[in-house]
């Protein structure tokens, strides 16, 4: 099965997407996950102006690439999140509004209902496009959640404060999917500490909190679920039907000195005793072999999206030998079965 590598252009946010589009087709990409940061992607200019989704979609053709998904991990965070000053230096300036942390989310859910329409404007000018979508629309993004600082369960944590975490964010992405499902557009959480829905166990309960709403699913990324020690690929087994997007990313684990756990001991990236940290594709602990049979079994047909992060390796290096993995351990399912050719009806 030959799927699109796209790029996830949310690293990439310093160049202009003039500069990044040749680059990204320099280094061997079919297309862009967009983001709806730097300069990438405007929701509010995709709205409120016609002529923009033209543009974007000449400067990708250009350079014979194209797109299946926009991605709007920022605004999202601060949904459901408890709001400090991280927030502000991510948010646009009028999500960010006076800093009122319930003005923020409202602000935030809104731009968030603004994003689905965005999305479907975008995707409904994709050149070539008949009736309906190649691949299904999809948003990529996170969704925040108010009870994560509860993870580790003291004081003590019970199961009433995690419910109440999941009421907030059925409460507050609820109206966002019925939005979503007006322009037919899926929401794929990207499954990550810090987020509503971290490992199988809480993917599983956000769904049930938003009555397994159609709209709702994931983006599933291994680099976040791997040093967690969650089974990455029996993620594919368990939620195959709700994966809406696939980030290939990699990440190790168990390379510390030893003085640095899996919470990360309050250090930067690229520290040498941090017992986990991103890797380029294919230089860390991730089985992606696996995880391509997984997908091919599920029928995943969708775009293959590397998002890159390595803090010890050049990004166009790595992002051109990531291209180049994504393509090589993509290998086709089999139409037929190797013992076939033993039976004589087959001779």
């Amino acid at each position: 099965m030959s799927r699109p590598v796209t790029l996830f252009t949310g690293q990439w946010a310093d160049l202009p997407l003039e500069k990044l589009a040749p680059l990204a087709a320099e280094m061997g990409y079919d297309g862009l996950e967009l983001a709806c940061w730097g300069d990438h992607f405007d929701v509010d200019k995709a709205v409120s102006k016609k002529s923009y989704v033209k543009e974007k979609w000449e400067l990708l053709s250009d350079h014979g690439l194209t797109s299946y998904a926009i991605s709007s991990h920022l605004v999202g965070q601060a949904i459901c999140d408890n709001i400090d000053e991280r927030h502000k230096a991510i948010l646009p300036p009028d999500v960010w509004g006076n800093g009122d942390p319930e003005g923020v989310r409202k602000r935030a859910a809104k731009q968030m209902i603004k994003t689905g329409k965005a999305a479907r404007l975008f995707l409904n000018a994709k050149p070539g496009r008949k009736s309906k979508d190649d691949f299904p629309a999809v948003v990529n993004g996170f969704t925040g959640s108010s009870t994560w600082h509860g993870l580790y369960a003291f004081p003590p944590t019970s199961q009433e404060f995690y419910d109440k975490g999941f009421e907030d964010f059925a409460k507050r992405f609820t109206p966002i999917l019925d939005a979503f499902d007006k322009e037919n557009v899926n929401f794929a959480l990207e499954v990550h500490p810090t987020e509503i829905a971290f490992d199988i166990a809480t993917a599983q309960r956000a769904l049930k909190a938003v009555k397994n709403h159609k709209r709702f699913g994931f983006n599933y990324d291994p680099s976040h679920l791997g040093y967690q020690g969650v089974d990455y690929v029996k993620f594919i087994r368990e939620l195959g039907s709700r994966i809406y997007h696939v980030h290939m990313k990699d990440a190790w684990w168990g390379h510390g000195d030893g003085s640095v756990g899996v919470f990360g001991g309050s250090t930067d990236f690229g520290d040498s005793r941090r017992f986990w940290d991103f890797r380029s594709l294919g230089h860390g602990d991730i089985e992606f072999e696996d995880i391509i049979v997984a997908l091919n079994d599920l029928g995943y047909a969708g775009p293959l999206s590397v998002e890159w992060e390595d803090i010890r390796m050049d990004r166009v290096h790595g992002g051109t030998e990531a291209a180049a993995f994504v393509r090589n351990v993509d290998f086709p399912s089999s139409k037929l079965a190797f013992d076939a050719a033993f039976d004589k009806k087959n001779q």
